[in-house]
């Protein structure tokens, strides 16, 4: 292999990491927009537990500030840098609290009352409910799916050292 080959390899690998990139900002842009239109449309519609519409709304407010923000070139300016570190953690660590308490607010009503006619009993409205559980429990999968990644690379990793060393 001559090394122009090993440059078209290194191009093509560069594409394609750039088009994953920029499919995955498409699709957080598009559940945060998501999560915007249900918190927004739906505000009044969960008297059982009247946060999961509120937490629905700031999720997606705060994750497209995040992912817009993300497309800035941080990275060309000192002390831009900085300061897009110190912005990245403060909201990601808002965002796990937040996210933790939204966890809260949805899995503890579950399975809600869809009913709003019955009277006296507080409800949820199904669609709002079902979307705010739905994300979240994929969420929870997700970083499930990293984690057992991560534990693998780990492993191979260890592995792979051991074999050199041997």
């Amino acid at each position: 292999m001559d090394t122009a080959d090993v440059w078209h390899q290194i191009g093509a690998v560069q594409t394609m990491n750039t088009s994953c990139f920029s499919f995955s900002k498409m699709i957080m842009m598009a559940l945060s927009i998501a999560q915007i239109a249900m918190g927004a449309v739906y505000l009044q519609e969960c008297p059982k537990q009247h946060y999961i519409p509120i937490y629905l709304l700031v999720c997606g407010v705060f994750s497209t500030i995040l992912t817009l923000l993300s497309c800035l070139p941080c990275n060309k300016y000192q002390g831009m840098n900085l300061c897009c570190y110190v912005w990245n953690g403060l909201v990601s660590a808002f965002m796990f609290c937040w996210f933790i308490s939204g966890s809260m607010w949805i899995y503890s009503i579950y399975p809600p009352n869809y009913n709003s006619t019955v009277l006296g009993e507080p409800y949820c409205n199904k669609s709002l409910y079902l979307f705010a559980f739905w994300t979240t429990t994929l969420t929870y999968i997700f970083l499930a799916g990293l984690l057992l990644a991560a534990c693998c690379v780990l492993i191979c990793t260890c592995l792979y050292r051991g074999a050199t060393h041997a």
